[in-house]
């Protein structure tokens, strides 16, 4: 009994890959509380984010696609459900949401900044 408790207790500290139902349920559900959002508006910002999660998914798993091809069409991909959420998004939280996508690339930015600092930091020691 405690063997078989020990397995599921490993198997549930085990990450699992979330898929695109899985990423637009959290992101929707996150948006949802934060943007104060109606059930019809939940729904469809449910979808967009499905959508492009489902769009993103595919090409990181196209392996013709370069490294730089990838991040264009992320970009691309990107843009697109900024516009597509203009459409359903009132003004107010349309704004909310984009501040606060801003701010997340400003912190992707300057954690990204902070690991070339220490890679340079480990070359110079060598």
């Amino acid at each position: 009994m405690l063997l078989l408790l020990t397995v599921f207790s490993a198997r549930a500290q085990q990450k699992t890959k979330w898929d695109a139902t899985d990423k637009a349920d959290k992101m929707s559900d996150k948006l949802y509380r934060e943007l104060d959002l109606t059930k019809e508006q939940n729904k469809k910002i449910h979808d967009i984010n499905e959508d492009i999660s489902r769009r993103r998914e595919a090409a990181k798993k196209d392996t013709s696609l370069k490294a730089r091809d990838l991040m264009k069409l992320r970009q691309t991909l990107d843009a697109e459900r900024s516009n597509r959420f203009k459409t359903v998004l009132t003004p107010a939280q349309y704004k909310k949401w984009n501040d606060w996508e801003l701010k997340k690339k400003e912190q992707l930015e300057a954690k990204m900044d902070r690991k070339q600092d220490k890679r340079q930091a480990r070359k110079a020691n060598r």
